[in-house]
């Protein structure tokens, strides 16, 4: 029986593009988030599902804790 825990399978790809609304943006936002872990930045939630930076990285971001922005949205708004 496979739970919905079960390594990568958790969080699925269609609930991380409802947060992120863009496959490129969490690509590129789970990977900067995955070697700030990786360098030994805190982990954002309690009890991670998975071991590595990368799952991890998707987990926070399903769960609120990272929020993955446009930066040239960012730079409009200063």
């Amino acid at each position: 029986m496979i739970n919905s825990y079960d390594g990568m399978r958790y969080p699925s790809i269609d609930q991380l593009i409802e947060v992120t609304k863009s496959k490129y943006k969490l690509v590129v936002g789970v990977a900067k988030r995955a070697r700030e872990i990786e360098h030994g930045e805190d982990i954002l939630i309690t009890n991670p599902h998975n071991k590595r930076s990368i799952g991890i990285a998707l987990e926070e971001i399903i769960e609120g804790k990272v929020e993955i922005i446009n930066a040239v949205e960012t730079e409009e708004e200063k």
